[in-house]
């Protein structure tokens, strides 16, 4: 069963969900109907259970007749199971329909509403959801289980002069007929979906073509430099089919989000989301949109079963991503990308311990807030993994072979790792003796670092690790021997390395960091990695006067990845903790869901 759902899809399966809905921005609530298609999945079926939080349901019918509903108790982060008795039985393997007239809450845990004032055009009010993990049973009441998947058809009613998306087909528009104000939009998702993907945006969105199959939306203050940044979206998406097979999903839009969306990038099918602090000038950042194009095939065309096995949907996706980035700028700079991962969870696993249950490639979800787990961990370390059996099994293309062979045996199905283990020792039944002497128990189910390392090419890492030793390793009287020409063969990849791998060694001398600036001029870097790494730096080495910048970036943009690190190193430095804590709590209100309720428990604000 899956630790973070009260659904029991073996007894009733949802197999399809026509949601019909209204976008109250006054209330700040979503009010309509989702009827689901539902299957008996055994005999004399009278029940089915769904997940909901915060959501009030007023009224369940089944086939049209009334059907009786509760309520169950509710779990602190699971929300209630919705009890629904049919009026009749159904046999195994009948459908019905069940329709469930809900309203959201203001405090959604999925929503984020802005007032006109919060977004860039300042006219129009806007609302995105995020529904991964567990969220969106804080919609309307669902299967929220990856397990289950889903077709679904939506009409959604929103004020005519905004313009609404989903993760869908865009099926066209048209006015509402009980309101004149309004229009209502229509989408089809013919592909099925767990849940965790329906995706919801409305607000004065513009669009731009940036490929045969691709729009980029946006509000319009940001709506061309979005373009130019994720031009490369199409060639991406043709290496990508070239790797993994065809692309099954239509049309691959973007959507770039206000700055408190949590996330780097939200693989929505047909319309990926995607935070603004990518927009860094110069495409360097675009290896977000690799692993989001690669989510079309590992996570969205094969699904986890359950969170505890979220390294097969990101695991995969990484190795997607930098194969992607392998073929369109040279395997050098892949076995760089790889390293540089290789790092961020040697930092992951120093700040969560690496004796945190958190840290294995499968952690225990019971009682487990799935956010609360949340980290680089089943990225990087699903990652290593498979470049670590790439190179036991014959290098990239036989690997490849059995990621494509993967990809078409369990397409449209929600996995397990013993699944995907099974499938890798038939594919590779010649090379038995080899895979049996992979630690398979450690990689699974040990905290901290891999049993193994891959080998990796350092040509590109060579410099940063040069430079980061030199800084390491200079007295006072060597800090002259520093100049800007330092950084002059460098792309920003290698100076995010850079700053990197100073964060894994002891704070440097505070001297020393204002001669970086003095030499490097950090300070007027804007790229987001970058500057993330950099106040990182100078807070820990407890340079005051970096404090206003890093409480300027935790607050003005959300992505968790910035915004939670930033948080915890000023209230781990006394000079900054009180200003912390009350820059925090006036943001608050303003910052999304998931991220306030993180940072909360990060800052000790949570009791």
């Amino acid at each position: 069963a899956d630790p973070s759902s009260f659904a029991s899809p073996s007894c009733c399966r949802t197999r399809h969900l026509y949601l019909r809905c209204r976008v109250d921005f006054g209330a700040r609530a979503l009010r309509g109907t989702a009827a689901f298609t539902a299957r008996a999945e055994r005999e004399a079926l009278r029940c089915l259970v769904l997940d909901t939080r915060a959501v009030q349901v007023s009224k369940v019918t089944v086939n049209g007749q009334d059907a009786k509903f509760v309520l169950g108790e509710k779990h602190s982060f699971k929300g209630s199971p919705l009890e629904i008795t049919f009026p009749f039985e159904l046999r195994r393997g009948q459908e019905a329909i069940v329709e469930i007239s809900f309203e959201s809450s203001p405090k959604s845990s999925a929503l984020q509403w802005f007032s006109p004032e919060q977004t860039s055009g300042k006219k129009h009010p806007f609302l995105f959801s995020q529904c991964q993990a567990a969220h969106c049973r804080a919609i309307f009441p669902c299967q929220d289980t990856p397990a289950v998947k889903l077709t679904y058809c939506a009409e959604i009613s929103v004020p005519k002069e905004l313009v609404a998306l989903m993760s869908a087909n865009r099926d066209g528009e048209m006015p509402d007929p009980e309101d004149s104000s309004r229009k209502i939009y229509q989408f089809s998702q013919n592909v099925p979906i767990p849940c965790y993907l329906i995706a919801l945006v409305v607000g004065a969105l513009e669009s731009r073509k940036i490929g045969p199959r691709t729009l980029v939306w946006a509000e319009k203050e940001l709506v061309d430099k979005s373009a130019y940044e994720f031009a490369e979206a199409e060639a991406m998406l043709k290496t990508a089919e070239d790797l993994a097979g065809p692309y099954v999903w239509g049309q691959y839009d973007l959507l770039v989000l206000p700055p408190t969306f949590p996330y780097g990038g939200m693989e929505n099918p047909c319309l990926t989301f995607v935070t603004p602090t990518l927009l860094a000038g110069d495409r360097s950042l675009s290896n977000v949109i690799a692993h989001e194009i690669s989510h079309s095939w590992t996570g969205n065309l094969v699904t986890n079963r359950n969170w505890q096995h979220f390294w097969l949907n990101e695991g995969h996706t990484v190795y997607l991503e930098r194969r992607i980035g392998g073929r369109l700028f040279g395997e050098q700079f892949r076995h760089f990308q790889a390293l540089a991962g290789w790092r961020e969870l040697q930092h992951s696993i120093s700040t969560l311990g690496d004796k945190n249950p958190l840290t294995n490639l499968i952690p225990n979800l019971n009682e487990v807030d799935p956010d609360v787990a949340f980290s680089s961990v089943p990225y990087e370390k699903g990652f290593a993994l498979l470049f670590y059996l790439e190179q036991l099994l014959g290098g990239p293309d036989i690997f490849m072979g059995f990621l494509k062979a993967y990809i078409q045996q369990f397409a449209y199905k929600s996995i397990e790792t013993e699944d995907w283990k099974n499938f890798l020792y038939s594919y590779f039944k010649d090379k038995v003796d080899v895979l049996d002497k992979v630690d398979w128990n450690s990689w699974f189910h040990a905290p901290g670092m891999p049993p193994a390392k891959p080998t990796y090419d350092t040509t590109l890492a060579d410099v940063c690790v040069a430079l980061c030793e030199r800084w390491i390793k200079a007295k006072e009287s060597d800090l002259d021997s520093f100049s800007s020409e330092d950084l002059k063969e460098m792309s920003s990849h290698q100076l995010i390395e850079f700053l990197v791998l100073l964060l894994l060694e002891p704070p440097l001398p505070l001297s020393h960091v204002q001669r970086m600036q003095q030499v490097y001029n950090f300070n007027a870097i804007n790229n987001s990695e970058i500057r993330l790494r950099w106040l990182r730096i100078c807070i820990r080495s407890k340079w005051e006067e970096a404090i206003p910048l890093a409480l300027k970036m935790a607050t003005e943009q959300g992505r968790m990845k910035f915004t939670r690190p930033l948080f915890r190193d000023l209230y781990n430095f006394d000079k900054s903790r009180d200003l912390t804590v009350k820059t925090f709590l006036e943001h608050r209100a303003s910052m999304h869901p998931v991220t306030a309720m993180l940072v909360a428990r990060d800052l000790k604000q949570d009791q």
